[in-house]
């Protein structure tokens, strides 16, 4: 498994909600948003925060 399996994202970090709104060019909020809505997996919250910020339709990520 990769580092980044193993990974969590820890809402009640401010460095760490810091670091994953960059790293998802998203901010603070929208990442405990995510967080509260798919859990603390950065790959789930990347596809939500993809799916929530798509324009359209044929933008956004189909989650399984």
């Amino acid at each position: 498994m990769s580092d980044q399996t193993l990974e969590r994202i820890d809402v009640n970090s401010d460095q760490a909600l810091k670091t994953w709104a960059e790293k998802l060019n998203a901010t603070s909020q929208q990442i405990q948003d995510a967080v509260a809505e798919v859990g603390d997996h950065p790959e789930d919250v990347e596809l939500y925060l993809k799916g929530s910020r798509a324009s359209t339709n044929s933008d956004q990520v189909q989650s399984e």
